[in-house]
């Protein structure tokens, strides 16, 4: 069951600052109403079907012609696994890079697809229309045979990517394992941007910021005690103390930053969008957070106090199986994959 796989990818984590006002994800979806494709939302949003990938589509990115690209990702079985592209909405996937042990990270920049998966990063260009002309493994690791999530362009054009942690709960070997890590374009000066996170999933800067968020699972083991998992804002530098500290507080989390939101537990929290008014004021400036395990789209409502954030928390889609998978396309839109069917989905504004 992917919960369990992507939770073993994933994992715990943390961020934000000490003085941040968490929220948790309570709200319920009683006031969400059908806003087509079977999906249900705040009245404000309409949703159609954009097109189908692969099952196990794991992760999207959109390059300068607005061409969806998107990887599958089967983290047990990887019949899929690989790159695809969809030339325009209602268009075929087409897969054009095999070879790759679920490839959950894919960003474009300056030209360049940049391919995050096992033990490794690869670049890409030239693209022909099925193939490209250019490739070469630019990162071994960090951690051999280690896990790999999602890529992010930094402000200063350094690349940023989370490294899932060897195990649920013991200590890892490797300093970048269960880390933030960031590295030049090339591959390298490979820093570690920050540790102590048991599987950083999302990430993405709010636009305009170097403000870096990031989706957390939590650990496995820890029955009743398990908190949900986490969307938070992390700081270059900063430690959060995997496995020792999980949010439970006491001197093991003294010093330790807090999430800007919590959300629900075993969710298996996936890709992070964020959106800041392309969606209606309903949906104003927020982190949508897809929840694999719970079978809908958080919101987390972003409010910025001091040098940190303030957040709400409630539910944005409910309808999509398991959704990992999300971007804002060039017209404002938010897509969404659901990786157990490969449906991706296009949410706007109702006026849109």
């Amino acid at each position: 069951m992917l919960a369990g796989a992507l939770a073993a990818l994933t994992g715990c984590g943390g961020s934000s600052s000490s003085s941040s006002r968490t929220s948790t994800a309570a709200a319920s979806s009683s006031a969400l109403v059908s806003i087509g494709a079977g999906l249900k939302g705040p009245s404000g949003l309409k949703a159609r079907v954009y097109a189908t990938g692969p099952a196990t589509t794991s992760a999207f990115a959109l390059d300068g012609e607005g061409r969806l690209w998107l990887t599958a990702a089967g983290l047990e079985a990887h019949a899929h696994d690989g790159v695809y592209v969809v030339a325009a909405a209602g268009g075929r996937a087409l897969k054009v890079v095999s070879g790759l042990k679920d490839p959950l990270g894919i960003v474009w920049d300056d030209g360049w697809l940049y391919v995050a998966s096992v033990g490794r990063v690869d670049e890409y260009a030239g693209f022909d229309g099925r193939r490209f002309a250019e490739h070469r493994e630019i990162l071994s690791g960090p951690v051999a045979g280690g896990e790999n999530n999602l890529l992010a362009v930094a402000p200063d054009g350094r690349l940023v990517m989370g490294v899932t942690a060897s195990c649920d709960h013991c200590s890892p070997t490797s300093r970048y394992s269960g880390s933030i890590v960031s590295f030049k374009r090339d591959g390298s000066d490979l820093r570690l941007y920050a540790s102590g996170i048991r599987a950083p999933v999302g990430l993405a800067f709010l636009p305009g910021t170097s403000d870096l968020f990031a989706s957390m699972n939590q650990r496995d083991d820890l029955g009743a005690k398990t908190p949900g998992d986490w969307l938070a804002l992390v700081r270059e530098g900063e430690d959060w103390r995997f496995p020792g500290c999980y949010g439970q507080g006491g001197a093991v989390c003294a010093g330790v930053p807090q999430p800007t939101a919590v959300l629900d537990r075993h969710a298996a929290v996936g890709g992070v969008t964020i959106v800041t008014g392309q969606l209606g004021s309903s949906v104003g400036t927020s982190a949508l957070v897809a929840e694999w395990a719970t079978a809908k789209v958080a919101q987390v409502r972003l409010e910025r106090t001091g040098s940190t954030y303030t957040a709400s928390v409630s539910t944005l889609l409910t309808g999509i199986r398991n959704p990992l998978a999300t971007a804002l396309a060039r017209d404002g839109s938010l897509l969404v994959g659901d990786w157990t069917t490969g449906r991706i989905y296009r949410i706007s504004a109702a006026t849109a």
